[in-house]
């Protein structure tokens, strides 16, 4: 009888040490569906919470978001695992930050962006300008060659051949008969600076963000793949099961009905898959 009732008591530890077990592994598998996300100023958060993120919740998954200050930060919190990826970020801007790091990440799909554009609080026609007229440019290689690539589109200056714009500099530019004087200033600041100049060239995101408009802008940049913003994972993760639900997030139904249904992004630059 004795040895009945111990194999009992045995059997109930037993299965009370499976059912811990299970436990365990549940609230491990809840863990890893967590993303945690980074933000530079943009648009891009309130893309991701009202177009993507119901489609991840429904697949079990809790989002969490944090906001960075520049881009540096930003992508050095996904290379450590601070967070699972950014939305901040063109291909060029992201291949320099690798190159100055020495890091390995990667973007995984395009993301509806607003183009940069040439505004002014003091001209209302993008005419050429008088001659020496100041212009602020964002002060990173790759978004000041945007913004040459703009006002050479206007025929303000020319650039020179055979430019790298992840190392551009105002020495590339072979050509500026109105005399410009670029004025460099972290890209954050330009919105704010623009009443000191007679010209910003300002990256999208940091003007619909301060609440401008893209229709305001004397003129817009021309849809050029290489700067329409993607999603950034460290390239250790490219493979991984949070990364292609993210992607098809992306792809949904739902984020396009979304982005399509919202007048907010008239005039962005749309990846394919919207398109």
């Amino acid at each position: 009888m004795r040895m009945r009732l111990t194999a009992g008591r045995l059997a109930i530890s037993l299965l009370a040490g499976i059912l811990s077990i299970i436990s365990l592994s549940a609230a491990a598998v809840g863990q890893d569906k967590t993303i945690k996300l980074g933000f530079n100023p943009g648009p891009y958060r309130e893309q991701f919470e009202k177009g993507v993120a119901p489609y991840l919740q429904q697949k079990g998954y809790t989002v969490e978001y944090r906001d960075f200050s520049d881009g540096i930060q930003v992508n050095n919190a996904v290379n450590t695992g601070q967070i699972d990826a950014n939305i901040m970020q063109h291909p060029v801007y992201l291949k320099s930050v690798n190159e100055r790091l020495g890091i390995d990440n990667i973007g995984i799909v395009q993301v509806p962006t607003p183009p940069m554009g040439l505004y002014s609080n003091k001209h209302t026609s993008a005419n050429p300008p008088a001659p020496g007229a100041v212009i602020s440019v964002p002060n990173q290689p790759s978004n000041e060659y945007r913004a040459a690539l703009l006002l050479q589109d206007l025929g303000w200056i020319k650039i020179g051949p055979n430019v790298d714009p992840a190392t551009f500099s105002q020495k590339n530019i072979s050509d500026n008969p109105y005399k410009i004087q670029f004025k460099e200033m972290d890209n954050a600041q330009q919105v704010r600076a623009l009443p000191d100049v007679d010209y910003g060239a300002i990256q999208g995101n940091f003007a619909v963000s301060s609440g401008m408009k893209l229709s305001s802008a004397l003129r817009l940049e021309n849809p050029t793949t290489g700067f329409i913003n993607v999603v950034t994972v460290a390239g250790k993760n490219r493979e991984a099961p949070f990364v292609k639900d993210i992607i098809a997030g992306y792809h949904s139904a739902g984020f396009k009905q979304y982005i399509l249904g919202d007048n907010q992004y008239a005039g962005y630059l749309l990846p394919d898959y919207l398109r």
